[in-house]
């Protein structure tokens, strides 16, 4: 790992403390026997941690639907290292949810850092509870080289006690092999009945697939078709229509688009 900027380089010994767990037993010590000089060299580092935010699952995509309480995973990397420590001032993992300057939220306790390697790590954040509608979020990491980056994550809130489906769409469009029809619901964690009918110009159905889907997030990719009939014979290449119904209880959507095979 990298020493960060922000620690104490007064010339003397410093404190190296060490956690240790093998599934059964934990273990615990430090080190004073290592000196820290101000003469070392200074970091070649002057771009900020890559990051790249999430709600619930890395499925999701900005402007996308979730429920009212999703979570927040936010994956980050930087060539120095993550700055956690809170040794310096501002120089936290923070997010600020609809420009509310007044409630920042600090994040470090919940960034753990994949196994093996100091670079790369993820926080995972329980939201409180979102209000249905528009909303955003404001985030920003440093380095340990006390570098920075903001990015911004906009999401719409959908209450859970109706069903709701966005973003319905198929990709690749148009395809040759296989493509893959994808939606947004309000439901993770619950178990959704997907039927998929493809029909010709002419109303004619072609192919029906039934599925039962549960996504831990709210985007769903789980529906492929490959181009052929109920008898897995290719289809002309032509353009189809294709309805999907998703149903969850008493409440279902149904919404019809254009696919095109060739």
């Amino acid at each position: 790992f990298i020493l960060p900027k922000d620690i104490n380089y007064v010339p003397g010994k410093g404190r190296f403390s060490f956690y240790a767990r093998d599934g059964k037993k934990d273990a615990a010590g430090a080190d004073t026997s290592l000196k820290i000089s101000i003469n070392a060299a200074a970091s070649l580092d002057k771009v900020g941690p890559d990051l790249r935010p999430f709600l619930n699952d890395t499925l999701f995509r900005n402007g996308g639907l979730t429920h009212q309480d999703p979570i927040l995973l936010l994956n980050l990397f930087d060539t120095s290292g993550i700055s956690v420590s809170g040794a310096g001032i501002g120089h936290d993992i923070t997010a600020v949810i609809d420009n509310n300057e007044r409630n920042v939220l600090v994040l470090n306790p919940f960034y753990t850092s994949v196994r093996d390697s100091y670079q790369r790590g993820q926080v995972r954040y329980q939201l409180p509870t979102m209000s249905a509608g528009n909303h955003q979020i404001r985030l920003k990491a440093w380095d340990v080289a006390n570098n920075s980056s903001e990015t911004t994550l906009d999401f719409i809130v959908a209450k859970q006690q109706k069903l709701e489906v966005q973003r319905l769409m198929n990709y690749p469009n148009p395809f040759t092999n296989k493509t893959t029809i994808s939606f947004e619901h309000n439901q993770p964690n619950q178990q959704l009945d997907v039927e998929l009918a493809i029909f010709t110009q002419t109303g004619q159905l072609a192919r029906r697939i039934r599925k039962l889907v549960q996504t831990e997030g709210t985007r769903n990719v789980a529906i492929d078709w490959d181009g052929t009939d109920e008898n897995g014979r290719k289809l002309k290449k032509s353009v189809y229509i294709y309805r999907i119904k998703v149903s969850l209880g008493d409440s279902y959507y149904q919404e019809s688009k254009q696919i095109i095979l060739f």
